[in-house]
């Protein structure tokens, strides 16, 4: 077993999976990897379930709101009517995800869930202090896709939103409900989307001209402009993040890497450093798509919000 193993010949959003493929790697689950390898075999190789918090579930919620604001026609894109997609977005999102009615039990407080809501159209004014989406004309939302490197990895991930310039010019955007990094951090928010830049490069032939981090609490954007060298030294470094993987899962290793992200770990009764014993090795076996549930399994907070 090696990162997320695949099926070979399965179709991906942008083209057939080659017979030589025989792992996969998300940027969320290459992060879990980089802060700490436990958090990775507890995610990727144990699937233990996590609850999620409301940290998590508002920034899906924000999410869900600005892929379908974009439905709308440009005139009718305000602020008024992204605030009226909220409740009904979260209402679709407890059915097809049951397990975030239990953030607000029908028995519970009533307050704390219009609060919830409350908190989440906060987060739209945000975005609407930096961006005019009556402007805007997204080429792609909420997109698959995928590319192979080193000939026996696939790389993929789920675009927030592509937008493409008369001159075929490419900008990744990513919103982040978090708020935004200090300069320090900078790089490690950048992950993500250099890793979308690497697959958009490798399947389209265009280094996108603008990877932008909107932050909707702090109403900032962060824009960075990769080149090709800058991508070819990037994709070395995720190939040698996967045969870290390999050798880990080969050695059954993965060992805990502390630090203040371990206080909104989910797995912390497991975990060595916290007087924890992690579970049993699982035996290999072929699991699902770890990219079919990625939206409900984020990365820690500050990598993945």
């Amino acid at each position: 077993m090696t990162a997320d193993p695949v099926t070979t010949r399965q179709s991906t959003a942008t083209a057939e999976v080659p017979a030589t493929v025989r792992a996969s790697l998300s940027p969320s689950r290459a992060a879990d990897f980089k802060t700490c390898p436990l958090l990775y075999r507890f995610r990727s190789i144990d699937r233990l379930p996590e609850r999620p918090t409301v940290e998590q579930a508002r920034g899906t919620l924000v999410h869900a709101v600005l892929e379908r604001l974009f439905d709308l026609p440009a005139t009718g894109r305000s602020p008024e009517a992204a605030g009226d997609l909220v409740a009904p977005q979260w209402d679709r999102l407890v059915t097809e995800q049951p397990e975030l009615a239990g953030l607000f039990p029908a028995d519970g407080d009533p307050a704390a869930r219009t609060e919830f809501l409350r908190s989440a159209a906060a987060l739209l004014e945000g975005y609407f202090a930096v961006e005019d989406p009556r402007r805007l004309e997204p080429a792609e939302r909420e997109s698959l896709i995928s590319a192979v490197v080193d000939d026996e990895l696939l790389i993929r991930g789920y675009l927030d939103r592509l937008d493409v310039a008369p001159d075929g010019a490419l900008r990744v955007v990513d919103y982040k409900t978090g708020g935004a990094p200090r300069e320090a951090f900078e790089a490690r928010a950048l992950f993500q989307l250099k890793f979308y830049a690497l697959v958009l490069w490798r399947t389209r032939g265009v280094v996108p001209r603008v990877l932008r981090l909107l932050y909707l609490r702090d109403a900032e954007i962060c824009d960075y402009s990769p080149d090709a060298d800058e991508l070819v030294r990037f994709e070395r470094t995720v190939v040698a993040l996967w045969r870290a993987i390999e050798q880990a899962t080969e050695q059954q290793d993965f060992r805990p890497r502390p630090s203040r992200l371990c206080d909104w770990c989910n797995h912390q009764a497991l975990c060595p450093s916290f007087g924890g014993t992690p579970p049993p090795f699982p035996a290999p076996t072929v699991t699902p798509d770890p990219l079919l549930d990625a939206r409900s399994r984020p990365a820690q907070p500050g990598a993945d919000e």
